[in-house]
C-alpha cells in the first residue's frame, strides 16, 4: 500500500540550530501516527513543516502524490483546507463564544450556508461530549473542555487528516484518558489519517497505530506500540521508560553536571 503522507529527508534549521536533519516517515491512510520524543527535538516543527507553516530548507512532503514543499502558498492554502489540527494549548478565541469558535473555520472557508452554521456546531459539540455549551465563553470552561471544544472546533470542516499537537498536555490522567479515547473514536467514525506528536507514552500506547521516535532531527525507529514497548534501541528505551541515566543527556551543561551529581549521589559517591 502506498503511504499517503511520505516526508523524505527532511531539514529545517533556524540559524546554527540544525532542529530536523534528514526526516524520514510514511504515513498510511487511516492510520494514527504518533510521533515522540523529548521537548525541543523538533515535533512541532515537523507537524509545521507538513502544513506549510515551516518552510524546509531541503527534503520533500508528499501528500496524495503531490510535493507540498514546491507549492506556492494559495496552492498551500487548499492543501491546508485537508486538515485539522488540536494544537497544544486549544488555541480557542477568548473574545468568541464557544459556538462561535467552533463555527470559525466554516465561516472562514465558506463551507457551509450560514443557515445550517448552528447545526453543524451543534453535531460536533455532541460528537465530543459537550452539548448546549453553545453559549459559553472560553473562560468558563474547564481545561478538559477546552480540548474538547478545540477538537469540535477541528472536526468541524470534516478534514481528511487530523494533527494532535501534545493533546493530553496539562490535563488529569482521567481527562487525558477521555482525549485519548475521543482521538480513536475521530479516526474510526470519521475515517481520517491522524499524526499526533506527544511525549505521553500512556496515550502514545492507546491511541497509535504506529510509534515513531524523534532524536536529534532523525526518526531513528518507527513500530507498533507493541514492537516500541519491547524495543532494544537504548535511545528508545531511556525515553519510554522516562529514566534520567541513558544515552540521552540533558543538553545543557549546568544541567548536565546537576545530574551527574544526583547519580553519584545516589550511588553512594559524594
Amino acid at each position: 500500500m502506498e503511504p499517503i503522507i511520505k516526508i523524505r529527508d527532511l531539514h529545517k534549521s533556524f540559524g546554527s540550530n540544525h532542529v530536523l536533519t534528514g526526516v524520514n516517515l510514511d504515513i498510511y491512510k487511516g492510520e494514527n501516527m504518533v510521533v515522540i520524543g523529548g521537548s525541543g527535538t523538533g515535533k512541532s516543527v515537523l507537524i509545521k513543516c507538513i502544513i506549510g507553516l515551516l518552510k524546509p530548507d531541503s527534503g520533500s512532503v508528499i501528500i496524495d502524490g503531490v510535493d507540498v514543499t514546491k507549492l506556492k502558498e494559495e496552492e498551500m492554502v487548499e492543501v491546508r483546507k485537508r486538515f485539522g489540527m488540536l494544537f497544544q494549548g486549544a488555541a480557542l478565541f477568548d473574545s468568541l463564544t464557544v459556538g462561535e469558535n467552533v463555527a470559525f473555520g466554516l465561516r472562514r472557508l465558506k463551507l457551509v450556508p450560514e443557515e445550517k452554521i448552528y447545526d453543524v456546531v451543534e453535531e460536533k459539540l455532541r460528537m465530543v461530549g459537550l452539548a448546549n455549551i453553545q453559549h459559553l465563553m472560553p473562560s468558563e470552561l474547564s481545561g478538559g473542555m477546552k480540548k474538547r471544544v478545540g477538537l469540535a472546533r477541528a472536526i468541524a470542516t470534516e478534514p481528511e487528516f487530523m494533527l494532535y499537537d501534545e493533546p493530553t498536555t496539562g490535563l488529569d490522567p482521567i481527562m487525558a484518558d477521555v482525549i485519548n479515547d475521543l482521538i480513536i473514536c475521530m479516526r474510526e467514525q470519521l475515517q481520517v489519517t491522524s499524526i499526533t506528536i506527544t511525549h505521553d507514552m500512556v496515550s502514545a500506547y492507546k491511541i497509535g497505530d504506529r510509534i515513531a521516535m524523534l532524536y536529534k532531527g532523525k526518526i531513528i525507529e518507527v513500530g507498533t506500540p507493541e514492537e516500541i514497548k519491547n524495543t532494544e534501541n537504548p535511545i528508545v528505551r531511556q525515553f519510554i521508560e522516562g529514566r534520567a541515566e541513558g544515552p540521552i543527556t540533558l543538553e545543557h551543561e549546568e544541567f548536565a553536571r546537576f545530574d551527574r551529581r544526583c547519580i553519584e549521589i545516589r550511588k553512594g559517591e559524594g
